[in-house]
């Protein structure tokens, strides 16, 4: 099993930064790869970014491309998804899911989620 905890929203201007944070706690959090997901109201739960294993490999929505960055550090158990450029689109409930099995970067299926952290950013 693993417990996911997110960390970091809050409400900022466009233009602005935000840097989130996703703390795991269980042994098998260094073996699999880790996502970063958004739901906004009224709208379904979309990919942002994903992180391999390692961290050697990566994977953005269009939407994060040039934007965000996602990163982590297995020593601490934690990711971060490094969030500039804020737009009000970018308005939503952000979520970090960690893999339970190996797959492919680009698969969807994550196995353990956390309650999310609300991102606001305002015009």
């Amino acid at each position: 099993q693993v417990q996911v905890v997110e960390s970091g929203g809050g409400l900022v201007q466009a233009g602005g930064s935000l840097r989130l944070s996703c703390a795991a706690s269980g042994r098998t959090f260094s073996r699999y790869d880790l996502g970063w997901f958004r739901q906004a109201p009224g709208k379904e739960r979309e990919f942002v970014a994903a992180i391999s294993w390692s961290g050697g490999n990566t994977y953005y929505a269009d939407s994060a491309k040039g934007r965000f960055t996602i990163t982590r550090d297995n020593a601490k158990n934690t990711a971060y998804l490094q969030m500039n450029s804020l737009k009000p689109e970018d308005t939503a409930l952000y979520y970090c899911a960690v893999r339970g099995e190996i797959a492919v970067l680009t698969a969807m299926k994550y196995d353990y989620w956390g309650q999310g952290t609300q991102v606001t950013v305002s015009s």
